[in-house]
């Protein structure tokens, strides 16, 4: 069994970070660094906030946010269809916003996700959002999904926050990560 073998079979063992590896193999963290590059390329595993995991299937990837890694919950999931219907889920709005930034654009088809009010699902891309209110639900700056304008202004009025289209609240999120708004991740 050549040493990538053994790296996914320790991972499944519970080995999580890099240091592990390099201390059970007795080689260097830029051998093990270039053996997680080669797994993670060929979809093997996920690196993710310096830990090492198995690639999930996809029900399993359904079940947990693409950005941060937490459950999902589906009262506000947010759900990005791409061509060939590759899903991709996130936790909230405030993930679904940040994922946009790094998905291809030009193969989304469509994002669902719900209305904050009803919990009806909504297109995401038609949604009013509220980003950056006092109130918070999931992961922050909180980000806020509704159907209808005149809610999502009533609820800014209420919390605070910036009411705005799909694409001013991607732009606003960004503004308010590298201004440095603390973030709240349940890892």
């Amino acid at each position: 069994m050549g040493r990538k073998e053994e790296i996914v079979r320790l991972v499944e063992e519970g080995y999580k970070t890099a240091k592990e590896l390099a201390r059970h193999f007795n080689v260097s963290l830029m051998t093990i660094y270039r053996d997680l590059k080669e797994l993670e390329e060929e979809g093997v595993i996920i690196r993710r906030h310096g830990n090492i995991e198995l690639k999930r299937e996809e029900s399993l990837r359904e079940s947990v946010c693409a950005v941060c890694g937490k459950e999902v919950d589906l009262r506000l999931a947010f759900i990005y269809i791409l061509q060939g219907g590759r899903k991709v889920h996130t936790c909230c709005a405030h993930c679904g916003l940040i994922a946009y930034k790094t998905l291809p654009t030009d193969k989304v088809e469509m994002a669902i996700t719900r209305d904050f009010i009803t919990c009806n699902p909504i297109n995401a891309f038609t949604g009013t959002f509220v980003v950056g209110s006092m109130a918070n639900s999931c992961c922050t700056p909180s980000a806020f999904v509704f159907a209808d304008k005149e809610y999502a202004q009533r609820f800014a009025k209420g919390f605070g926050g910036y009411v705005s289209d799909f694409v001013d609240a991607v732009v606003k999120m960004e503004e308010l990560m590298k201004a440095g708004q603390r973030v709240n991740l349940s890892l």
